[in-house]
Order: C-alpha cells, then structure tokens, then sequence
C-alpha cells in the first residue's frame, strides 16, 4: 500500500485529505500549518508522497518539512497536468481550481465540464472536451454574502447558513438566509443554462463545503463531490510523483 496526504490551504480552511492507493480514508481539518501539526500527521500516516495546493501566504517551513520526509509537489501553473491552460496569464490561476480541473478532465476526459466550487469563492471552472481550461468566473460565496449584509449595514444581523430556508422569509433572519441561499442557486441555474445553450455534451460538476446548503436548491440534479479537489490533488500528484 502506498500512502499520499493532498494538503488543500482555503482562504477558510485548511484540510489534509489521506489516501491509501486511489482511495480516501480520511479528510482532516487542520488546526494551523505549524511544523508540529504537519509533523503529528508526517508521523501518524507515514505518506510516501505529499502535494499541496494553497491560495494562502501558508508556512514557508512546511514545504521545506514535506519536501525532507517525502516525494513532495507545490501545485502551480508550472506543474505537469493532463490539460492546458490557454489564458493570458496562466500564473495566476488559482491552485484550487487546477486541482478542480485536473478532476473534472480525470473522471469525464470526453465531455465539456463546467467545474463550481462552493467556497469562500464561488468558482466557475470551464475545461473543454480538448482538455483546454478556457476560464470562467468568480463571485462571493456563501459566508462572503451572510457578513456583508451584516457589516454593510446598520441593524441586520449576522446569521449562519441553513439549507431549510421557506420561499418567503417570515422575520429578519430568514428573510436573509432566503435571499443568499436562493439568491446564489439562482446565480448558479444560470450559469449552467447559458453554457448548455453554448455547448453540446455538457456536464457540471459540484463541489465544496457548501454543497449542502445549496445542492437541493438547484433546478438540475448534478454530479456533487465534496472532495472533488483531492481527488484531482491525488491526480496531479500520480503524474508529478510518479
């Protein structure tokens, strides 16, 4: 058995999923990205090969630690992936949303993939059916739209997400919860509308730790994985760690 740890660093979160061979067996949410904490896990799973994505100013020490006690990859645009990325400038592609794209061109290499991750961000990822990442959009996501509402303004107040939201709110809070909830999967119904209309053998693809706010909320049942962006992090790696 072969073990790898994929490292995903959020704006939110920090998460180590562990596979053993081609399988998770665990997804951990890390307290930091202290020496002692990547140390504990180094110690406990024994991985032969690590790879880690972040779109945070992370350690500088743990590549260091990970590169001494492993095969070790840092996703960036100059890692080796199964797609291209004909944009302007490629350098500024988010870590997370290559390993999304990796995913997406891993499991539906025939078929054009709209990739939305449910973050800090809302992401939308577009790969096409000749494994090009083409690009797509950015907008606030779930958590970003609770607290504006509260920091913008005087008297609203700060409330937490619900999936069991009514169509219409019947106080303040669920008045909000209605309005960002829905507000969002409307949003994203109408993303995936104008790009079926555009492209043929289309697929979409969810993911993030907001599914579950929003998944019931879309008019289309569509392929939802939480733990997508590790399974194209262990992707990557396979092929920059052989």
């Amino acid at each position: 058995m072969s073990t790898t740890l994929c490292f995903d660093f959020g704006n939110t979160r920090k998460k180590c999923a562990v596979f053993i061979n081609e399988t998770i067996e665990e997804v951990i949410t890390l307290a930091d990205d202290s020496v002692a904490t990547i140390q504990a896990l180094l110690e406990k799973f024994k991985p032969a090969k690590t790879i880690l994505s972040s779109v945070v100013d992370h350690n500088p020490a743990l590549e260091e630690l990970l590169a001494s006690a492993t095969k070790f990859h840092k996703l960036s645009h100059l890692t080796k992936v199964a797609f291209t990325t004909p944009v302007g400038k490629p350098e500024t592609i988010g870590a997370d949303r290559l390993a999304l794209t990796a995913a997406a061109v891993h499991f539906f290499p025939e078929k054009n993939n709209l990739v939305i991750g449910l973050g800090t961000c809302v992401t939308y990822n577009f790969i096409n059916k000749y494994h090009e990442f083409v690009g797509g959009a950015i907008s606030p996501g779930l958590e970003m739209r609770l607290k504006s509402l509260n920091y913008y303004t005087a008297k609203l107040p700060l409330v937490k997400a619900d999936s069991n939201i009514p169509l219409m709110g019947y106080d303040t809070t669920t008045n909000i919860t209605t309005g960002v909830v829905m507000g969002m999967a409307k949003e994203i119904d109408g993303f995936i509308e104008e790009y079926e209309e555009k492209f043929s053998n289309f697929n979409v693809l969810l993911t993030g730790g907001d599914i579950v706010y929003l998944a019931s909320h879309l008019k289309k049942k569509i392929f939802a994985d939480p733990d997508l962006i590790f399974k194209g992090l262990y992707a990557i790696s396979e092929v920059n760690n052989p």
